[in-house]
């Protein structure tokens, strides 16, 4: 059984939170990413308790462009789909770790980039930086 548009993630640790609190709960992460750093799909998915890393990049592809969505990238450290050059842009003006392949494509340094919210403190997230 699939979930329908607007319903619980079916993967949320919370399946019975509405999906709009999913959405929700997926901006406030992307929000928290510090510049310079980054967090794939699936490490989004976990940070809200969720296993759908597809149904982070359904919240990225409405809710994106109002977010740092540079900051979120494939598993493989590469940009979204046809966002290559202007993430590429953004990752040099923050000073985000970059690898660069023999034919000249780019990708985030995972090794180097990554971050992932810790248990919050208070009101503040605290991070770990990979």
């Amino acid at each position: 059984m699939t979930a329908a548009a607007g319903s619980p993630d079916p993967g949320s640790s919370e399946s019975g939170s509405p999906g709009d609190d999913f959405v929700s709960r997926v901006v406030s992460v992307v929000e928290s990413v510090p510049e310079g750093r980054v967090m794939s799909y699936g490490s989004v998915a976990a940070a809200v308790g969720s296993r759908s890393s597809r149904g982070v990049g359904k919240v990225m592809a409405h809710t994106g462009s109002d977010l740092p969505w540079w900051r979120i990238v494939k598993a493989s450290g590469h940009a979204p789909e046809g966002h290559g050059q202007r993430a590429l842009e953004h990752w040099r003006a923050e000073g985000t770790p970059l690898r660069w392949s023999r034919s000249g494509t780019v990708r985030v340094d995972l090794e180097r980039a990554s971050w992932s919210p810790d248990v919050s403190l208070g009101d503040e997230p605290v991070g770990t930086f990979g």
